[in-house]
């Protein structure tokens, strides 16, 4: 079946509207990313800008992260339903994960602004970035043991951070009192907010550029161009319904017990894409619970791998994709469970189920690392408490066109590597290893890629949080090639002799679980990763 567009627009000024869209967003992603204080948003890039029309619908994103993108949609609606009266200048500030309120989980911290043009209320921008600490139990906020959403840090409902552009006070000093490294996270607001401005600045003079455009009638137009060229993909996919089991290794608190993840995938004759998690386990009591607007940018990530660049990135691209997620499960959980480590481990267990499903239907690569390898590492350095959040690359699944990339970010993901040198200058750290771990990705007719060994030592006292997985469950590979190799995760402690290290080279080594906080570890002690390569591909049937 195809689709095609019935109305006679002028196909240039639409492509050209599309490309200024995501000019503007781009331009956005520059301005927050150059201004902003943390390493975590200013190295590791670990942020995302998108423009709304005035419902609320996507019309452009940068290319970021997608398990960013993919749910702020959700935050837009709401809070325009909820701020009719604000004005040029505001913005709004949320982090809630929560259904009504469309966050991820509580460090990623969204602000959004409207534009006005001419008086109109015409478009809503939005940036969301991972603030590196926002209190909880734990320093960087992912606490590896939380099981309720109160202990994972502040949580912040929809208010106006500024006002006719003049800041709130009130709430800025409500949420520089609940976090450890206060300056940052100011400086990192104020960048966001920077990118909003400059963002409200090239839409006004986007519509002041072309006065005899109808942006709104455009924009529907590449919405439905979006939505049509996702169905015509859709509708070269045989007919057929398949289903995918895979699992989290644990959740955080039943270490011994898996957290199993389901779903069906069904291609229908009317173009539609049917997924459904039926069969996923009960919300658990650990920090693995998946919020629906997580679990829906695994969805909408899926999706985008089918269609590619050539169907722009909008709302309408979304519209074919049905999801049916249970509540008070694992991938769509009540209001207070507890959620940190759902944005970025169990979002990537669902892209893997959702690809072991897709490989039923046309040919896929296979599984990649499937995890974040979350490092949180925080403390009191010469009286100043500080705290750094990195995620690790890994090895990505090889595929029927070739071998798997090596120690690199991989779907969910999309942030950039922190230099050593950024992460020694700014904190009590010495980096002691940074490596591909070769011979991880698994052997097969194209090899997957290799994970990466990341070994850091501490130069002061600190605790440490790890958010990890496929520590026991391998990627999975293709035909019989061999699966990728799991990760592995090692605390160091120097061997003391008479309160002195004996030898600053032996260590008692200690193999860590998936999910694990050492608080207060000691000087000198170092955390070894070693992350998990991806599934290997072979064309010869299963064995």
């Amino acid at each position: 079946m195809k689709y095609r567009m019935q109305d006679n627009l002028d196909p240039i000024s639409l492509t050209v509207l599309q490309r200024r869209l995501e000019s503007v967003a781009d331009e956005m992603s520059l301005v927050l990313k150059k201004t902003a204080y943390s390493p975590n948003i200013k190295e590791r890039a670990d942020f995302s800008c998108a423009i709304f029309d005035k419902s609320g619908d996507m019309v452009a994103q940068a290319e970021a992260i997608p398990v960013h993108l993919g749910s702020m949609p959700f935050v837009a609606k709401p809070i325009i339903s909820k701020f009719q009266n604000w004005k040029e200048g505001d913005a709004v500030i949320t982090n809630s994960p929560r259904s009504e309120y469309g966050g991820t989980h509580l460090p990623d911290i969204t602000l959004v602004a409207p534009v006005f043009h001419k008086g109109e209320f015409t478009h809503v921008i939005a940036n969301r970035a991972h603030h590196a600490d926002v209190g909880g139990m734990t320093p960087g906020s992912l606490p590896a043991n939380s099981t309720e959403i109160f202990q994972e840090g502040l949580i912040i409902p929809p208010v106006f951070l500024y006002k006719n552009g003049v800041e709130n006070s009130d709430i800025m000093n409500i949420i520089l009192e609940n976090v450890r490294t206060p300056e940052e996270r100011l400086g990192d607001l104020r960048a966001q907010y920077s990118s909003l401005m400059l963002g409200v600045r090239r839409m006004k003079k986007l519509m002041d550029d072309n006065p005899n455009w109808n942006i709104q009638l455009m924009q529907a137009h590449l919405q439905k161009q979006a939505e049509e060229g996702t169905r015509n993909k859709i509708a070269t996919l045989p007919i057929k319904k398949v289903e995918y089991t895979d699992y989290l290794d644990n959740d955080g608190i039943n270490l011994d017990e898996p957290v199993k993840i389901h779903v069906s995938i069904e291609v229908t004759s009317e173009g539609d894409l049917v997924i459904d998690f039926n069969g996923s386990d009960n919300e658990r009591k650990g920090n693995c619970n998946a919020p629906l607007s997580v679990t829906t940018s695994a969805c909408y990530y899926l999706l985008r791998l089918l269609t590619g660049r050539d169907v722009p990135s909008n709302s309408g691209c979304y519209k074919p994709v049905k999801i049916i997620a249970p509540e008070a499960s694992v991938i769509n959980p009540t209001r207070n469970s507890a959620t940190s480590s759902a944005n970025t481990e169990t979002s990537s267990r669902i892209v893997d189920v959702l690809m072991g499903a897709m490989k039923q239907i046309i040919p896929w690569p296979s599984a990649s690392q499937g995890t974040m390898n979350n490092l949180l590492i925080g403390g009191i350095h010469k009286g100043k408490p500080w705290s750094i959040y990195e995620t690790i690359g890994g090895g990505t699944g090889a595929g029927p066109d070739g071998a798997g990339t090596s120690a690199i970010q991989s779907h969910m993901t999309n942030t950039e590597n922190t230099p050593i040198e950024a992460l020694e200058l700014s904190y009590p750290l010495r980096v002691r290893e940074y490596s591909i771990r070769r011979n991880s990705g698994g052997k097969g007719e194209f090899n997957g890629g290799d994970g990466i060994v990341r070994d850091i030592q501490l130069l002061d006292e600190a605790t440490i949080t790890l958010q990890s997985e496929r520590r026991k469950f391998k990627p999975w590979s293709q035909g019989n090639a061999e699966m990728g190799k799991s990760g592995i995760n090692k605390f160091l402690v120097p061997i003391i002799d008479n309160d002195k290290i004996k030898n600053i080279n032996e260590y008692d080594i200690q193999i860590l679980s998936s999910r694990i906080t050492l608080v207060n570890a000691k000087k000198n002690s170092r955390i070894r990763i070693l992350t998990p390569g991806g599934g290997g591909y072979n064309s010869s049937p299963e064995v």
